[in-house]
């Protein structure tokens, strides 16, 4: 069915010539979900790394492979000087520190654009002007105007069609500049020296967010190898701010930042802007996203002073405690926050991100954190979230771990750091939202299949058995329940349902693999979620301890549910969750 559709799609494009312009004749006669099949035809995400790692030896041929489709596309490298732009990259928190960034600048009333990846829900969502993803229209508008530009400039030597990473980072050019945004916040998608966002010549400032090891593959299996990686978006006499960092990492960027030239800053705590003031408000829940925010607040003045903006706030004095000795990065200063960057802070919203949806008993927690360090401050938040809920009186609440994981992260580590949160339940399903995803455009992975993603579900399973079969103890976190003649009590300083077995034998979290998130998410809400119908009987899950489990979490006053390991994960959930969120 796809096939036959995606031959119609291309038979269509044929029949409609090959002129070259800014309006083609059939683009009208093509719709939004017709743009995102023949994008996905582009190749997936898992078919771009492979690429990556193909050509990873020679990045300068990437570069003007990727600058060679941009020419092909009707722009020039330094037409993207005009777009003022701000280039952050990072492994954990570089979504989030662009969000806050771009929100600050749009409290100064200027007209944002900002590309990120992946998207959630929609793909739309990678590019955003004044926060907002653009409209179906305009994604048909450009998406057609720059393939049908590469289609018409095909020849024996240029033959191929971007990936669609890099098709998507084309298009978002073409939107940002010929809808006069007044600065671009562009997120690196993979790395940096070898991303093709690094054709941008001449940003007006780089950030680089927290690193950690992720993508090994491409990237390198040691943190200094990333950082490597990560600095190599800095440019000659551009400004570069980064965070916290390892010794040796930061010592790395420094590095490649004087073989580029690029003057690098260490951003000061969040704690120092708010000395004398009241503590500051950010959209964002979590610890970790103060160090994003002070990136985010480092970045906006910067582009503000380099655009001859006023209004900057005045900088403060660097306290001689902060110019530590021996840091091989100089600390930028604080300074006085004006009224926009205060509320632009407050006023960030990213979706998957530390997110909170409540809908009557159950309460489900949103976060797509893949990476150790992002587990580690997403367990942080979730415990912290959780015991901030007012407890039911009858102390009926239970807890439900959601977890899937992709690519080549390690799952047992994942997984590991998740035990001590006392799951009741541990979810695992693919990101598919259903079995069949045919008419869910946004959706569709053509590079992996059902069977292969519920291969990977059901190791995450014997992973989860394994690693409780291997804890011994309780977890400090939380007192553990009282046992009566061998039943389960609620233990009364907590009140909650724990099915944790007597010392000294392990403890039991039931385990439940699902075909897609559809049933997942129908299993844990068991009707009670207005947003979701009741599982039926006729789907219903063989293993015991499904229906079991399915009686608890009728009757529990409360269910709190984690969605984690994978923002393609959070973003299928999001979807069924929110269905606003897909109109």
């Amino acid at each position: 069915m796809v096939a036959r559709g995606l031959r119609a799609l291309r038979g269509a494009l044929r029949a409609g010539g090959r002129r070259f312009g800014t309006r083609p004749a059939r683009a009208p006669a093509m719709d939004y979900q017709d743009a995102i099949r023949m994008l996905n035809t582009l190749q997936t995400n898992a078919s771009y790394l492979e690429q990556v790692k193909r050509e990873r030896g020679d990045p300068q041929a990437q570069l003007e492979a990727m600058q060679g489709f941009l020419e092909r596309s009707g722009l020039k490298v330094e037409d993207l000087d005009r777009l003022n732009i701000i280039h952050v990259t990072g492994t954990k928190g570089k979504g989030s520190a662009c969000a806050f960034t771009e929100c600050i600048l749009r409290s100064y009333g200027l007209k944002t654009g900002f590309y990120s990846s992946p998207h959630l829900v929609q793909v739309r969502e990678r590019i955003r002007i004044n926060g907002q993803p653009i409209s179906k229209d305009l994604f048909n508008k450009y998406f057609w105007l720059v393939y049908n530009r590469l289609e018409e400039t095909k020849d024996p030597v240029h033959a191929s069609m971007p990936a669609y990473f890099r098709f998507l980072t084309i298009m978002a050019f073409h939107v940002f500049l010929q809808e006069k945004v007044d600065l671009a916040v562009v997120e690196v998608g993979i790395g940096g020296t070898y991303d093709c966002t690094n054709i941008i010549r001449a940003p007006v400032v780089c950030g680089v967010s927290s690193l950690g090891i992720d993508h090994t593959s491409i990237l390198g299996d040691t943190l200094e190898k990333i950082a490597w990686q990560k600095g190599g978006i800095f440019k000659p006499g551009v400004p570069a701010f980064t965070v916290a960092q390892p010794e040796r990492p930061l010592e790395v960027l420094r590095e490649r930042a004087q073989e580029r030239k690029c003057p690098l800053y260490l951003c000061p705590e969040l704690d120092d802007f708010e000395e004398g003031c009241r503590a500051l408000e950010l959209g964002l829940a979590g610890a970790h996203q103060r160090s994003n925010a002070a990136l985010a607040l480092q970045l906006a003045r910067m582009w503000l002073q380099r655009r001859g903006c006023q209004a900057l706030g005045e900088l403060k004095e660097v306290p001689p405690s902060t110019e530590l000795v021996g840091r091989p990065v100089p600390v930028a200063p604080a300074f006085q926050l004006t009224d926009a960057m205060i509320q632009g802070l407050r006023d960030t919203e990213w979706l998957g991100r530390t997110q909170v949806l409540s809908h009557g008993p159950v309460t489900w927690y949103l976060d797509g954190a893949h990476t150790t360090s992002s587990i580690q401050a997403c367990v942080r938040w979730f415990r912290q979230a959780a015991l901030n809920q007012d407890k039911p009186h009858d102390g009926s609440e239970v807890r439900v771990l959601l977890f899937n994981a992709t690519g080549d992260r390690d799952t047992a580590a994942l997984l590991k750091l998740l035990v001590p949160c006392h799951f009741d339940y541990a979810v695992f399903c693919p990101n598919f939202m259903e079995v069949s995803v045919a008419n869910n455009a946004d959706q569709q992975n053509f590079n992996v299949t059902l069977e292969n993603a519920l291969t990977r579900c059901l190791e995450n399973q014997r992973t989860w058995t394994t690693l409780l079969e291997e804890k011994v103890g309780q977890d400090p976190w939380l007192p553990s329940p009282l046992w009566v003649g061998g039943l389960l009590q609620p233990a009364p300083t907590r009140g909650s349902l724990l099915l944790v077995p007597p010392a000294p034998r392990p403890l039991n979290s039931p385990a439940l693999v699902f075909p897609c998130l559809a049933q997942a998410l129908q299993w844990v809400a068991q009707g009670r979620d207005p947003h979701l119908a009741a599982p039926t009987a006729s789907g219903a899950h063989p293993h015991p301890a499904a229906s079991s489990g399915a009686v608890l979490l009728r009757e529990a006053a409360v269910v709190h549910v984690l969605v984690t390991g994978s923002l393609h994960l959070v973003g299928g959930a999001l979807r069924l969750l929110d269905p606003a969120l897909s109109q």
